[in-house]
């Protein structure tokens, strides 16, 4: 008689799970619940399948402690908890399931050590136990596992140090991942592994100085990170080798030196996705031959220098990525790489690359990322990139671009960022931006010769979230309609940047600092009209944008009474004076001048018209400035009391003295 075995995968919409009471299904065989959002404890009617064999919740929002009767389960051999909401210690009871092949519980919050009873899954192949928050020393007697076959203990809290003995047992290890940890792995120099590797991740783990030697044991590695592990070495010739057999490498983060390797990839995964990271090191000299067979290359943060050189016979049709920035390069931008229609990532920034654009990278219409930036690049934008309509982030700034913004860009209607700051692009801000790029939320023209009125089709970028046009020769006044960028009102972050394999760096002057935005750019929440020739007063419904981090409209010809405005709303950011300097019509306390009269019109007053007999006035603003010197001097006590809430204080202390200030204005203006 055959084996009678049941297997039922469940969606989430064919079942309410909390609901059930109970389940006959005492033949089950396996339960696959994965990816359904499934938001609840552990239901009880599981404990009634007692001839379970195979059970996945993966991809769910189970909480809560796991059960009891999990540990009942004597049959069942793979167990799949990976990516929920636990956030207890491992229990015991998972110790206890002898028949278990296969145990996951990667992506929890699983805390405290690794139970010292993992020693008794005898049987155990597969163990994997990443990302969640587990501590201490990893228990000797994980390392009698003698059938474990494949290791994840990355993203924890482990330490310790890890040496030959360990895995003196572990002769069927396939794949060991100890990643992101407080590891220290120490083998000697003659260590031969009694295990074959296919993927060795130890990225952020300490194995320097030195390259390990052990590694040219493992034939039969394909996957190999060892980024950010302290190494500050040259690569070794046997590593040459090996290159042939890896698809997937990352050296990144560390102090290599030397020259680069020579990458001629062989193999029968001739154009297969290979990886290639060894960015932020200290290789130099000339890329002598382009890496063949890549899928994505990342070479960036070197000090290599020289022409990238012609590679057409070499690159992989299907190459993706590139990233040289933060180099020495020199030379024009290679025309070769538009033979690639696969490129959808680009990143030649920071070097010395010169000459013209080419007009061929308009061929590429998979692009999703350009970042050219900090080149010495001339000439005009070629008409040809508007044909890029999946272009997403486009970074041309500081180079030497100049003449017009050519219309064909409006045909990008994908793009979320554009940033052309100091180039020498000339005639008004184009107004089709406004209309066409609807998608638009970081936008910088920094530091060009635009001239003419902020277009009022810019409004209607409801998704904008940065708009910096500083340093032109922009003239009108500032538009009421600025009140409708819905992207500088919300404190929320709603901004999902899906770029892949690139991070934008956005260049932001905060406060006389110049702050550099990437992992953190969807923070980014800034408005910066400054060093211009904007006339007018502040329009009052600038104050609703309640979003914005950073504000400037500094050294303008803006004119108008300031503290009113200003304290309208909650932004600490408007209180800086730095915001408003350099515009002689705007007056009140922040700027250091006072306003007369009352009506839209404010007239700057002269320290030589005060009246100095005026005894009341300065009775009123000599008592006003005693209570704010007081208050500082309490704030002052509480500091050196190192009081735990000093900013709270700060900040309340920050807008009393902005309304003693306001006060203070009133009297002003009824004396006068």
């Amino acid at each position: 008689m055959g084996v009678f075995v049941i297997v039922i995968k469940i969606a989430w919409s064919d079942i309410d799970i909390p609901s059930v009471k109970s389940v006959n299904f005492t033949s089950l065989n396996s339960l696959d619940l994965s990816l359904n959002d499934i938001n609840s404890t552990i239901p009880v009617w599981l404990s009634n399948l007692t001839s379970l064999m195979h059970l996945n919740l993966n991809d769910n929002l189970f909480h809560g402690k796991i059960p009891d009767f999990i540990g009942m389960f004597s049959d069942i051999a793979s167990l799949h908890l990976s990516s929920n909401s636990f956030d207890t210690s491992i229990p015991d009871l998972l110790c206890n399931l002898s028949s278990l092949v296969h145990q996951g519980l990667v992506g929890n919050m699983f805390s405290g050590p690794i139970p010292t009873s993992i020693g008794l899954l005898l049987r155990l192949e597969e163990l994997y136990l990443g990302d969640n928050q587990l501590s201490g020393n990893i228990p000797m007697s994980l390392w009698l596992l003698s059938k474990l076959k494949n290791l994840d203990l990355s993203g924890n809290l482990l330490m310790g140090v890890l040496s030959e003995t360990h895995f003196t047992n572990l002769k069927n290890l396939n794949h060991l991942v100890l990643s992101v940890n407080s590891l220290t792995l120490n083998f000697s120099f003659g260590w031969i592994p009694p295990f074959q590797l296919d993927r060795f991740s130890a990225s952020s783990t300490n194995i320097g100085p030195h390259f390990p030697t052990w590694l040219q044991t493992q034939t039969n590695l394909t996957r190999l990170d060892l980024s950010n592990s302290g190494i500050s070495d040259t690569i070794p010739e046997w590593f040459e080798n090996s290159l042939s057999r890896i698809l997937h490498l990352d050296l990144s983060h560390n102090q290599i030196g030397g020259k680069l390797p020579r990458f001629h990839f062989i193999g029968a995964n001739e154009t297969g996705d290979r990886f290639l990271k060894m960015r932020s090191n200290k290789f130099e000299g000339s890329l002598a031959t382009f890496p063949s067979n890549m899928w994505y290359l990342d070479l960036s943060d070197n000090l290599l220098s020289g022409h990238i050189p012609e590679t057409d016979e070499t690159l992989n049709p299907n190459l993706y990525a590139v990233n040289l920035s933060k180099n020495r390069f020199n030379g024009s931008i290679p025309v070769h790489l538009c033979k690639v229609p696969s490129i959808g990532v680009l990143d030649l920034s920071q070097n010395k690359f010169s000459g013209r654009l080419p007009g061929c990278l308009g061929n590429l219409i998979n692009f999703y990322a350009m970042d050219l930036s900090y080149n010495n690049i001339t000439g005009v934008i070629p008409n040809s990139l508007g044909s890029l309509k999946d272009l997403s982030s486009l970074h041309l700034q500081n180079n030497r671009f100049e003449g017009n913004i050519p219309v064909s860009l409006q045909n990008l209607t994908n793009l979320v960022t554009m940033d052309l700051a100091n180039n020498m692009f000339v005639s008004t801000i184009p107004f089709w931006i406004g209309e066409k790029l609807y998608n638009l939320r970081f936008f910088n023209l920094q530091s060009n010769k635009f001239i003419g009125k902020i277009p009022l089709q810019l409004c209607q970028l409801n998704a904008l979230q940065s708009l910096n046009l500083a340093h032109n020769n922009i003239t009108g006044t500032i538009p009421r309609c600025f009140s409708n960028l819905s992207g500088m009102i919300t404190d929320e972050v709603n901004f999902i940047s899906g770029q892949f394999y690139y991070e934008a760096n956005i260049l932001v002057s905060m406060k006389g600092n110049q702050l550099v935005y990437t992992k953190t750019i969807e923070f980014l929440t800034t408005l910066d009209l400054s060093s211009n020739n904007i006339i007018g007063e502040i329009p009052d419904v600038l104050m609703n944008l309640v979003g914005l981090k950073n504000l400037n409209l500094s050294r303008n010809q803006l004119k108008g009474q300031l503290l009113e405005l200003v304290v309208r709303n909650q932004l600490q950011t408007l209180v800086d004076p730095s915001v408003y300097e350099g515009n002689d019509g705007l007056c009140g306390p922040l700027v250091s001048r006072i306003c007369k009269g009352n009506n839209s019109s404010y007239n700057y007053v002269g320290e030589d018209e005060v009246q100095e007999d005026d005894e009341d006035l300065w009775f009123y603003i000599g008592m006003g400035s005693g209570f704010v010197v007081g208050f500082m001097g309490l704030l002052g006590s509480l500091m050196y009391m190192r009081i735990a809430h000093f900013e709270m204080l700060e900040n309340a202390y920050r807008w009393l003295t902005v309304s003693i200030l306001l006060n203070l204005a009133h009297l002003q203006r009824k004396f006068l």
